[in-house]
């Protein structure tokens, strides 16, 4: 898989995100994503930003980890990077939205600390936690 292979295999829309054409909700324009590489391969990315939407202070946006490193620590090393830069950013609870029948993502997200919001959301409420603090 090309570097770019894993972007353009996921939502057509992260480019218009990492260029800051497209705006979630509630977003504010600060935004970051970190890349996981093999190599000169991209296996893996994350991106965020500042946000007011659910009273929350940032928004995970996108993970995305190759099929074949799913179950490897890229995706939680990944998690640990937004989170340290959500928490330079003095942001502390952070939303997620997850589909109720992902119970893949859910399960990652809840074990790094997140909780139920509403049926489509879960919230870290300190993003430290993550980060083995609190």
């Amino acid at each position: 898989m090309g570097n770019r292979g894993l972007l353009e295999n996921s939502d057509h829309a992260v480019p218009g995100y990492l260029d800051g054409e497209l705006h979630p909700q509630h977003a504010l324009t600060l935004r970051v994503s970190y890349s996981a590489l093999e190599g000169d391969s991209l296996v893996g990315f994350i991106a965020g930003h500042l946000t007011r939407r659910f009273a929350c202070d940032g928004e995970l946006e996108w993970i995305n980890v190759d099929q074949e490193r799913r179950g490897t620590d890229v995706a939680s090393e990944l998690l640990r990077l937004l989170a340290a830069w959500f928490v330079e950013q003095n942001a502390f609870r952070i939303c997620v939205d997850v589909d109720p029948a992902n119970t893949t993502a859910r399960h990652f997200y809840m074990k790094h600390g997140a909780e139920d919001l509403n049926p489509h959301w879960l919230v870290w409420n300190d993003i430290k936690v993550v980060l083995g603090q609190r």
